[in-house]
């Protein structure tokens, strides 16, 4: 039995050893080396960078202009357990949060932006605003929330 616990002990002084072999072969061993080394360190020198002008703001925008975004209308939230989840069938009627008639929320990436109507346009469902979220307001709304 003692000599089972010789063998992990061996393992552990063998790896110590090889540990402290690399260690000193990292480390410089005479002073002159590591002056040599302290001589090489140079500083850094970087770049001034200037501010463009106001003109280039406007070019900016165009940019971003054509990047697509997530927008959602959302009907409603509830909370359900899977068991009920499971449960559902065509024709299973899940009730939400929100009550009828009340304004939709307009969702862009997933921020609140906007509240409004449901309206139909060509045979198509469609959202008018009614409503919009001004920064500050969305910012109380995190803070609560």
């Amino acid at each position: 039995m003692s000599a089972d616990n010789t063998a992990p002990q061996e393992d552990a002084d063998a790896m110590a050893a090889e540990w402290a072999a690399a260690l000193a072969e990292s480390k410089p061993e005479t002073a002159s080396e590591v002056h040599a080394a302290a001589d090489q360190i140079s500083p850094a020198s970087f770049q001034n960078f200037t501010p463009t002008g106001a003109s280039t703001a406007g070019n900016d925008i165009n940019m971003i202009l054509d990047i697509p975004v997530q927008l959602t209308v959302e009907l409603g939230r509830t909370r359900i357990p899977i068991k009920h989840i499971l449960q559902l069938a065509q024709g299973s009627v899940v009730e939400l949060e929100a009550l009828a008639g009340e304004p939709m929320d307009v969702l862009v990436n997933g921020y609140l932006i906007a509240q409004g109507e449901v309206v139909v346009v060509n045979d198509k469902f469609g959202i008018r605003l009614t409503d919009i979220v001004t920064p500050s307001e969305r910012m109380r709304r995190l803070s609560r929330g």
